[in-house]
């Protein structure tokens, strides 16, 4: 069974540090970039805001602005991947995920190339740019394509990790990041690893399932359940596909009911893929937290996930209708 993990201050009383994932993907890459010479950047014209134009000023050579031409985009990408190279290919999710599928699928998953597809500005917490720029259906698109594993860091220490991982693994990635500053979650003593879930909290009442930035409002949810007797297990999945099956099969036995949580339409997301698990190797009551057949709107991040119900007051309610159920 997973260790579960040491978090960071965020559940341990002390000051709350926070940081956007695109920020440690900005700062990683460009760590790789003096690492290892076959690492090269596209990006679509938003350089500044993905965090890639650090990379882009060291190493001008091994960078590329495509503009806004998201397909050509992937099709360099899969280009310069065929000869060798580690290709990392960056832009807003919406851009990035949405716009150029078909040749995601054609180019880079069909021959399972070394691309990188690292999006930012993932999900409700885009906040004020609307339902427009708010990409609720990417990890559907990308965890349906046969070769694609998609990756949904919680913070920027696991983000950092995961860049890294991805780049020393052969193949496709899709690797979902945040636009907001949201909390730092994991000491710098934990390990990410690719397929593996974690085990922030344990308990044994409810499991409660998160990624990306809904994991830390989930911890909170823990602690608000806690004051009401109840235990509830918190478990990251970074990895979203594949999923780690034998986790949640374990906590399907221990727990006995599992909520998901996640930024993302309730359908072809983290639920989904958490509910395909349970189905085939451990039957319990579920509930799937998220954006239930809607679009979003402007507002801030905060007030988002407390307007649709991601909230930690809202999860831990949910937690504690499912109890019943689960009774």
């Amino acid at each position: 069974m997973p260790s579960t993990q040491t978090l960071a201050p965020l559940v341990n009383g002390g000051d709350i540090r926070k940081m956007a994932t695109r920020d440690a993907y900005g700062a990683t890459l460009l760590e790789l970039g003096a690492e290892r010479p076959d690492v090269v950047v596209l990006d679509a014209d938003l350089s500044g805001s993905t965090k890639t134009k650090a990379f882009s000023k060291a190493y001008p050579e091994r960078f590329f602005n495509q503009g806004v031409a998201e397909a050509n985009m992937m099709g360099t990408a899969a280009g310069i991947a065929t000869m060798g190279y580690t290709v990392f290919a960056s832009s807003f999710a919406m851009f990035a995920a949405g716009k150029p599928w078909e040749q995601i699928r054609q180019s880079i998953c069909v021959p399972e190339l070394s691309v990188k597809i690292c999006a930012t500005h993932a999900g409700l917490t885009v906040g004020e740019d609307g339902k427009s720029h708010q990409m609720l259906e990417d990890i559907a698109l990308m965890r349906v394509l046969p070769h694609m594993r998609v990756i949904v860091p919680a913070d920027g220490v696991e983000a950092a990790q995961a860049v890294r991982a991805v780049a020393a693994a052969p193949g496709p990635f899709y690797v979902r990041l945040s636009r907001a500053s949201t909390p730092v979650i994991f000491s710098e003593d934990y390990r990410f690893e690719i397929g593996k879930g974690s085990i922030l909290r344990e308990g044994s009442d409810v499991c409660l399932a998160a990624c990306g930035v809904c994991v830390a409002p989930t911890l909170e949810a823990a602690e608000l359940l806690a004051e009401q007797g109840i235990q509830a297990r918190v478990v990251n999945f970074a990895t979203i596909d594949p999923i780690d099956s034998t986790l949640v099969a374990e906590s399907a036995r221990q727990c006995g009911a599992i909520v998901t949580v996640e930024e993302h339409q309730i359908r072809g997301g983290l639920g989904d893929a958490v509910a395909q698990a349970v189905v085939r190797h451990h039957p319990v009551p579920m509930d799937l937290i998220g954006m239930d057949d809607a679009f979003g709107q402007s507002g801030t991040a905060d007030e988002l996930l407390v307007y649709y119900g991601i909230s930690a007051p809202a999860i831990a309610q949910r937690a504690q209708a499912l109890i019943l159920r689960k009774a």
